[in-house]
């Protein structure tokens, strides 16, 4: 395997400033306004981009107890805190993460979570409760590191972080419950609420971290899910005024936290109509959450992929059965209808224990009215039972206005965790991974936003067909004697425990916080049934797959390299068809240090690849699984025994024009019914758009005639399929079949906008047994290949023009392969009077044919050949 770069564009001076080089300033070095975020958790520092929302640990540990209250002090460039340990101490922190300790009297011993500094130097300081503190901070004053004054606001906020605006002056905040915005101006202590933020209209988070940027933007994180909002120009609004709010990015959730940020830094925005990733964070307008609602994007509530789908190939096991399951799945006209599924209330027994001598059902786990106006429909695709290794399967789907916004998929496995996740797979097939950050499912909290609380990864996958879903999973396993549950959540599978019995829990929403709603839910059943006693979850992946694609022989991969790694390792296993054995290759490759990445790993033609990728940091590494479409046979009827089923690699890496349909392949069978052979175009049987192509070519040889059918998404009724019958040759022959010559019994001209699968169909009588045989290769969709002419002339149909005939006419016909081909005039009485054999070609065909002795009447024209007999023409001899 070879891996190539490309080089990326420099980007703007906000992705430039990395935080390299931490840890070889000099004592005491200032942090100087640089453009990041720092997020402050408990005693260690996290580094965060709120262009993207990504964040990454940069110092464990800064002080000996809890750092909170933290603010970036204008006048000398350093962060400012207050720690736990030792009491009534404030710490400054300089860019080398050294800490210098500062003990002021008259500070509480406790309860100092909220602080800021302001453009003067000034530290304000303050808990729960009314009352708040000032100490200079300011280098040039005589009263440096001392304390000023104790004040008292008018009313008593529950709050929990607050920033200078550098634009006014201002401190600013926003309460838990209310969401109101609040500006209080530090001299006079006066306390303005400017309302309700829209944007949080509904929501009941601690909003931990808040941070300004250069033209008076309040950015407000909240705790629990990691999201992070904006408030525009907060200096000109005035009480009653509309507030201009909006999501900006999805961060990492966060608890014992605090924000510091240089006030006058700016933040990168996106323009949501110029096809430019403007603010470097790897999305391009609509993408970007501070898009929603603005300019043409939509707001991010987008309906979400059903239960019912479920059934990834998330390994070289799965995708050959998947696409089995989907294949009949079509064939039978399988259509889940949310209007018309099982719908599941709540009963007596919800969150109520199981008796000690039952088993736990997955339908008791799974959580009921906590999404507001939703209404829960079973959507279990219970097909995955016999395919997986989930022995028990049970899912719902959350519909409101008739669309699905959230989904519980639930599994029971007893040899292992369930072995598919959502975002290990499509990242190669059209889907993208905007987004890896962590959402925290609270066990308890208090009044100021202290708890423990455990951090799940959260991801946010953009699917193929542009929506737009957030995704949690974790899985329960039973300890101590069966008393207990612990939950594990892994973005790794082989992280979890082999070999034990597990209940998997993959969550999907439109909404992060219904993901939040719905993942805490889910917890508190599964403490119903047995209490919770540990948690093991890992980080995200520092660098992960955005995007790829795999074109030709070569991997296309699109990485977002959070923590701007100079190398990667990637590990990986693939197979050459679906039925080679595995071959293996390990390559390091250099990266540019920049937050996105591209990169080229040439593989030649391969069906799937499985592989890792992590930086030198050896921490969480990213996992992908691709498949091709995979070929299959039908062989289902009792009458039908398939003796060889090979399926083989094509000669060479695709330079075509066309979409070509990789691999070969090669069945022997004996039926008194049929058999068939299939190929999805994609694992996930979803729909490829081949409207740009004309005609269906490939090399075939084997006995007697094969039906093709290509099926549609759109077609409901496996009957209305299009469909076309060609004649097979024991020879190897070329055919270029043109899309009109495909029908349906009830659809119109065929529009392969939306082809999911080919199928070729070799028959009997439903009585005889027969051999059969099919060799088939190099298939290919390609725009129209016609010697003469552009337009193809309708299957078995000859055209004769002129007509009637002076001196020469031409007869024209389309012909599917090279051959040749007898061109035969009869008298009305059937004498025949003329024939004439010519080699033909694929394409539209011409043949001249001169009056040469033909008398004044009318006769009959044949055109034939062993592959087809086009119907009779008449022709006039004037």
């Amino acid at each position: 395997m070879k891996t190539t770069q490309k080089k990326t564009k420099t980007f703007k001076l906000f992705v430039l400033i990395l935080l390299v080089g931490f840890f070889g300033y000099a004592q005491d070095e200032p942090f100087s306004c640089d453009y990041n975020a720092y997020l402050f958790q408990r005693n260690d520092i996290y580094a965060l981009d709120l262009a993207s929302g990504s964040s990454y640990l940069i110092k464990e540990n800064v002080t000996e107890g809890n750092v909170n209250a933290v603010g970036y002090n204008p006048t000398d460039g350093y962060i400012w805190g207050s720690v736990a340990t030792p009491s009534k101490t404030i710490v400054r922190i300089g860019k080398n993460f050294n800490v210098e300790s500062f003990y002021i009297d008259e500070l509480p011993t406790s309860s100092r979570y909220i602080g800021d500094v302001s453009s003067e130097g000034i530290y304000y300081l303050k808990g729960g409760g009314k009352i708040y503190y000032t100490i200079d901070l300011n280098p040039d004053s005589e009263n440096y590191t001392k304390f000023i004054s104790q004040g008292t606001f008018s009313v008593n906020l529950s709050i929990h972080d607050w920033a200078f605006n550098a634009v006014d002056g201002h401190l600013y905040t926003v309460e838990k419950g209310t969401n109101h915005l609040y500006r209080i101006n530090g001299t006079t202590s006066e306390i303005v609420d400017l309302g309700e933020v829209p944007i949080l209209t509904g929501l009941d988070y601690h909003y931990g971290a808040v941070y300004f940027d250069a033209s008076g933007r309040f950015y407000v994180s909240a705790n629990q899910t990691g999201t992070v909002y904006v408030i525009k120009d907060v200096q000109s609004l005035e009480s009653g005024d509309t507030m201009d709010s909006n999501l900006f990015a999805f961060g990492p959730s966060s608890s014992s936290n605090d924000g510091a940020r240089c006030p006058t830094a700016p933040v990168p925005q996106e323009d949501c109509i110029n096809g430019l990733d403007d603010d470097g964070d790897g999305l391009t307008d609509c993408d970007d959450p501070s898009c929603s609602g603005v300019a043409e994007c939509p707001v991010i509530l987008p309906e979400v992929s059903s239960g019912n789908d479920g059934g990834l190939e998330s390994n070289d096991r799965l995708s050959q059965k998947i696409n089995q399951r989907n294949y009949l799945r079509v064939k039978g006209n399988h259509k889940f209808d949310i209007q018309t599924a099982k719908k599941v209330v709540k009963t007596k027994k919800y969150k109520t224990s199981i008796a000690k001598n039952e088993n736990i059902a997955l339908q008791d786990l799974i959580p009921l009215d906590v999404i507001e106006g939703a209404t829960a429909v079973e959507s279990s695709a219970t097909d995955l039972v016999d395919i997986t290794n989930a022995t028990e399967l049970y899912s719902l789907d959350y519909v409101k206005n008739n669309e699905t916004i959230a989904v519980v998929l639930a599994t029971k496995t007893e040899d292992g965790v369930y072995e598919h996740t959502k975002f290990i797979c499509d990242r190669l097939l059209g889907a993208e991974l905007l987004s890896v950050s962590t959402i925290e499912l609270f066990q308890e909290s208090d009044e100021n936003g202290e708890g423990e609380g455990v951090h799940f990864i959260k991801s946010i996958i953009k699917n193929s067909n542009g929506s737009k879903e957030f995704v949690l999973s974790f899985s329960g396993r039973l300890i101590n004697n069966d008393e207990n549950f612990q939950i594990d959540s892994h973005w790794n599978i082989d992280k979890y425990e082999a070999g034990a019995t597990y209940y998997n829990f993959q969550i999907w929403a439109s909404s992060i916080d219904d993901l939040l709603t719905l993942g805490h839910e889910a917890l508190e059943l599964f403490e119903v049934q047995k209490p919770i006693t540990n948690y093991d979850t890992s980080s995200p992946p520092p660098i992960f797959v955005k995007k790829g694609e795999y074109v030709n022989g070569k991997l296309e991969l699109e990485l977002i390299n959070v923590r701007r790694s100079s190398s990667a390792v990637i590990d990986a296993g693939f197979k050459r068809t679906e039925t080679s054995d595995t071959e293996y290759f390990n390559n390091t490759i250099q990266l540019n240090g920049n937050y996105i990445e591209h990169v080229t790993i040439e593989t030649g033609n391969i069906f799937d690849i499985g592989f890792r990728i992590e930086n030198e940091f050896n921490l969480t590494p990213d996992d992908l699984f691709m498949s091709d479409g995979v070929w299959g046979k039908d062989d289902s009827p009792a009458g039908t025994t398939v003796t060889e089923f090979t399926i083989s690699q094509n000669d060479n890496v695709y330079t075509g024009s066309g979409y070509r349909v990789e691999r070969n392949i090669s069945l022997k069978a004996n039926t008194s019914e049929y058999v068939a052979v299939f190929r999805s175009f994609t694992p996930r049987f979803t729909a490829l758009d081949l409207s740009e192509y004309d005609v269906l070519e490939f090399d075939a040889s084997g006995t007697g005639d094969i039906e093709i059918t290509i099926l549609k998404e759109s077609v409901d009724a496996w009957e209305s399929q299009f469909r076309t019958t060609i004649t097979l040759t024991e020879g190897e022959t070329h055919y270029a079949i043109p899309y009109s010559y495909f029908k349906s019994t009830t659809e119109g001209d065929i529009d392969l906008s939306d082809a999911v699968n080919m199928v070729f169909t070799m028959s009997s009588d439903g009585q005889t047994a027969v051999d059969k045989e099919l060799e088939l290769k190099n298939i290919e969709f390609t725009q129209q290949a016609l010697s003469v002419g552009s337009e193809v002339i309708a299957e078995n149909e000859s055209i004769i023009y002129p007509n009637p005939l002076s001196t020469k006419t031409n007869i024209r016909f389309y012909s599917e392969i090279d051959t040749k081909t007898k061109i035969e005039v009869y008298s009305l009485t059937g004498a025949l009077i003329r024939r004439v054999e010519v080699e033909t070609q694929i394409g539209n065909n011409s043949i001249e044919l001169f009056r040469q002795g033909l008398k004044r009447g009318l006769y009959l024209v044949k055109v034939s050949n062993d592959y087809r007999n086009y119907t009779a023409s008449k022709l006039v001899v004037d």
